[in-house]
């Protein structure tokens, strides 16, 4: 069945940078729509960014337009969220998340969770 490890989280100062990993396997990679979901202490799960099978569009966060960048590299079967100039109110757990065969993100039917990276920005 499909799967997804995360990793890449950990303390980093506010206005700093992190880049989160999401390893995709027991599906054909170009076939899963990926996205990343974040929630903070005392708020509900949120999705931060999204993107589509190979071809396909990305989406993002009002919050983090311009900051975060999703990516995915076919060659690793790996889905990448570069943060850059990091806020503290962006300190959560991010959880990836998959759907297969979405010819769009799935913000609220994604089937698959992988069991989250914690993310602390912190001075």
């Amino acid at each position: 069945q499909l799967q997804l490890v995360e990793s890449g989280g950990g303390l980093v100062q506010p206005g700093g940078s992190l880049r989160l990993s999401c390893v995709v396997s027991g599906f054909t990679f170009d076939w899963v729509t990926v996205g990343w979901f974040r929630q903070a202490p005392g708020k509900e799960r949120e999705g931060v960014s999204c993107i589509g099978v190979s071809g396909g569009s990305t989406e993002y966060k009002d919050s983090v337009k311009g900051r975060f960048t999703i990516s995915r590299d076919k060659a690793n079967n790996t889905v990448y969220l570069e943060m850059n100039s990091l806020k503290p109110e962006d300190t959560a757990i991010y959880y990836c998340a998959a759907e297969a065969y979405s010819d769009l993100c799935p913000w609220d039917g994604m089937d698959y969770w992988g069991k989250g990276t914690l993310v602390i920005v912190s001075a």
